[in-house]
């Protein structure tokens, strides 16, 4: 099995813990920013940690729960029950050098994203409220955003956020396109991590991680709750007829800015759509 692909290692608690020193590997050697970990609670289930010099998005992906940070008692959040309703997700961010909590009120899946803090941002809640559900590209490379913390929202300190819905037998990801140098403002250097979910769960979907010169050439099946490390070079998903996919997006680098650029064998899709 690829390293780049990450199964979860149970059914319930916290199914995915990854940070930039288990991420780190022979296909992710510069691998120092993207955290993330992904929590499945059933009601009354409560976890918490402190956010040392990281900042933290919480992402409550499916269901309720009373969520606390930096001191303050954001209540009862959330109000999708199924990731694939496609609403705007209720989220929390969490700056560096605090804490925060949660309980579930409801079977609950909540997603922990974090990359370095610098103390910019307040703890606040930053969804629904400026999240919409938009559609990208055309025929079967449409696909649906929700941008929970994307670069136009100035919501974070290095942290990049969305959400996207591809249909089932739909492209994602695609025209191919990488971020992995730091040359602002042609591209920029950005981690990424993919947690994907199935409609139906039993289904799969299809990842591929490659750069240009081959280096780095990797095809995963992925399954419901998998998350794919994305560490350099382009990385287009596809949704099999029958099997809606879902994923949520982790970025973060030097620059929270997403610049990137097409493959070049590619970028006439890109170009002809546009």
């Amino acid at each position: 099995m690829s390293e780049l692909l990450r199964k979860p290692t149970g059914r319930t608690g916290r199914i995915h813990h990854i940070t930039p020193d288990t991420a780190r590997g022979p296909k992710a050697p510069r691998w120092s920013y993207v955290g993330f970990d992904l929590h499945r609670l059933s009601p009354g289930d409560a976890v918490q940690a402190p956010t040392h010099d990281r900042e933290v998005i919480l992402v409550l992906v499916e269901g309720r729960a009373r969520l606390t940070a930096a001191g303050a008692d954001f209540g009862e959040l959330g109000d999708r029950m199924d990731v694939f309703d496609r609403t705007p997700p209720h989220c929390l961010y969490v700056p560096d050098g605090s804490a925060w909590a949660a309980v579930a009120t409801t079977p609950c899946t909540l997603a922990v994203c974090s990359a370095p803090g610098r103390g910019g941002h307040p703890a606040q809640v930053i969804g629904p409220a400026g999240i919409a559900l938009t559609a990208r590209g055309k025929g079967t490379n449409t696909r649906h955003i929700n941008n929970i913390a994307m670069e136009d929202r100035d919501v974070a300190d290095s942290l990049l956020v969305t959400e996207v819905f591809t249909p089932a037998g739909h492209w994602s990801s695609y025209p191919p396109h990488r971020h992995d140098e730091d040359a602002f403002p042609d591209m920029t250097y950005l981690e990424e991590t993919y947690y994907h979910r199935l409609n139906p769960a039993q289904g799969f979907g299809i990842q591929r991680v490659f750069t240009e010169d081959g280096t780095l050439d990797e095809t995963m099946a992925v399954a419901d709750h998998d998350v794919v490390l994305v560490p350099a070079g382009h990385h287009p998903c596809g949704a099999p007829y029958g099997y809606e996919m879902y994923y949520l997006n982790v970025m973060a680098g030097p620059l929270r800015k997403w610049r990137f650029r097409n493959h070049p064998d590619h970028d006439w899709i890109f170009q002809r759509d546009t």
